[in-house]
């Protein structure tokens, strides 16, 4: 190389770092622009569709601020590429259609996807428009880690961590916080993927909007969880929330749609939209705490779910039961109910739980847990089965009737009033040895049915319009349309539901709800 194409590429290449530091006060609005050195093949990228300036705010005047007012644009983007950012503040207006910008990671602020790494660490990221989403992974072997950071989004739509088509999200020490409707604080959709949040807060203003909506794998540790207007946590389908040391405060009051009548803190459930496999959903809780302020504490709809609970202070200060399992209005009506398996281990739970006739619910207490409340009260409704082992109690509050019953004869006080065992009268002090039901994961057929979470009044993703998406395809990663940008194809067999957001509940977190 001549001494003078070296000497022009470094002064060019100056240039482009004094721009960097400095934000020249104004925008950069060129095409992309590339200097390479010839030696390093190193390249510096400027691209249109973000504006950088220096923030004016002497506070935090050390902050680069990267701007994209574009509809389906990115402030920023990793594109199979590691790439990272600090004290960068990241602002984002623009709309986007809803599977281009849920599935697929369109007009989010950042997003990562075909494999990239993407680092974060102290920023700041505030969007204001319908599905903007704030951090997005997309993608099996996409990687997003984000840490010590602040993250606002105003649009309905717009959730702040967001995980699709397997991709992963490692997040730690966050302040989020979402105002508007479907726009749950950790989220993910069709494809899901594996989410890891530690400390931080994470809170929800909207109708359809949980702390966490779960069609993936998530794992929070050491953090607070706020919603004010639905459920605080919402699993589908073949997925999982595992919560450590957890603290929830859920206040599921505004309905969404009229597929559930009830509210309730912890909703899990099959939509049937085909963005979550059918199978056996799982609730983990250890140590923490869920406060909930109206309805149920746990609800599971149309699905078979495991749930686990350990040494979690549970304190339910709505009118509804701590458990109920029952059809709803998604799924096949007469195969719609709730199945579960509840297992204990040094729990105490006070409230009742009802089990209608199309649900089955199987109760383990085991190790010195205690169960205060009642069981159908009002009479034989679904098959239950409750096993008292390892020092557990179970006082009753009112009359119950379960199926099978396995039990030391210290573990039940009948507290004055009845338990009927297979409709025979259970006698204080008796020792008794039944069998567990037999749970079956069967799948229902796709039909389109709505999520909850989703805005209400019509608009996208309202839980009153079937979600856009082949049946039976939840699950597997979405593939991401052509370079050509155009949405993806529509199967026109008929059978297909109409556009609308899946994965959004009524009224729950992202999708459900009441």
């Amino acid at each position: 190389m001549s001494t003078d194409r070296i000497k022009k590429n470094a002064a060019l290449l100056a240039l482009v770092i004094s721009i960097a530091a400095t934000g020249c006060n104004g925008n950069v609005t060129s095409a992309t622009a590339s200097i390479k050195n010839g030696t390093n093949g190193m390249a510096v990228n400027i691209s249109e569709e973000s504006e950088t300036a220096e923030t004016d705010d002497t506070e935090n005047s050390s902050y680069e601020a990267i701007e994209n007012k574009k509809d389906g644009e990115h402030a920023i983007l990793a594109d199979g590429e590691n790439a990272s950012y600090s004290r960068v503040r990241v602002s984002k207006t623009g709309e986007a259609e809803g599977d281009e910008a849920d599935f697929y990671g369109d007009n989010s602020a950042i997003f990562a996807t075909n494999g990239a790494t993407l680092d974060l660490n102290n920023i700041e990221v505030n969007t204001n428009g319908t599905h903007a989403n704030a951090v997005f992974s997309y993608g099996e072997g996409t990687t997003v880690n984000i840490s010590d950071s602040v993250i606002n989004t105003e649009g309905n739509c717009s959730g702040g961590l967001m995980t699709t088509g397997g991709g992963t999200m490692n997040a730690e020490n966050l302040t989020i916080h979402t105002t508007g409707n479907s726009s749950a604080a950790i989220r993910s959709d069709r494809g899901g993927g594996t989410v890891n949040v530690t400390g931080g807060t994470y809170s929800t203003d909207g109708t359809g909007s949980p702390a966490i909506y779960s069609t993936a794998d998530i794992t929070v540790s050491d953090a607070e969880l706020t919603s004010t207007a639905s459920e605080g946590i919402v699993v589908e389908g073949k997925n999982s929330v595992v919560l450590n040391n957890v603290t929830i405060t859920a206040d599921n009051n505004k309905r969404n749609s009229d597929k559930a009548d009830n509210f309730k803190a912890v909703m899990i459930y099959q939509s049937m939209s085909g963005d979550a496999d059918e199978g056996k959903a799982e609730f983990t809780m250890n140590g923490g705490s869920i406060t909930n302020m109206n309805g149920d504490v746990f609800f599971v709809n149309n699905t078979v779910a495991d749930i686990h609970l350990s040494k979690a202070d549970i304190v339910n200060n709505g009118d509804g039961a701590f458990l109920k399992a029952a059809a709803a209005g998604w799924g096949n009506e007469g195969s719609n109910g709730g199945k579960v398996n509840l297992y204990t281990e040094e729990q105490k739970i006070d409230g009742d739980i009802t089990v209608d006739d199309i649900s089955i619910l199987n109760f383990y207490l085991s190790d010195n847990s205690e169960f205060q409340g009642s069981i159908n009260e009002e009479g034989k409704s679904g098959d239950v089965y409750v096993e008292l082992t390892n020092g557990s109690k179970w006082i009753l509050t009112g009359d119950s009737y379960i199926s099978s019953l396995t039990c030391d004869q210290d573990s039940i006080d009948l507290n004055g009033h009845k338990l009927y065992v297979d409709g025979t009268e259970y006698a204080e002090g008796t020792l008794y040895s039944g069998e567990s039901i037999e749970i079956k994961v069967e799948s229902s057929g796709m039909n389109g049915q709505g999520k909850p979470g989703t805005p209400p009044d019509g608009k996208p993703g309202d839980g009153n319009t079937p979600p856009q998406g082949k049946p039976g395809d939840g699950g597997n990663p979405p593939e991401k349309p052509g370079d050509s940008g155009n949405p993806p194809e529509k199967p026109g067999d008929g059978n297909t539901p109409p556009q609308g957001k899946p994965g959004e509940f009524d009224n729950s977190t992202d999708k459900d709800s009441n």
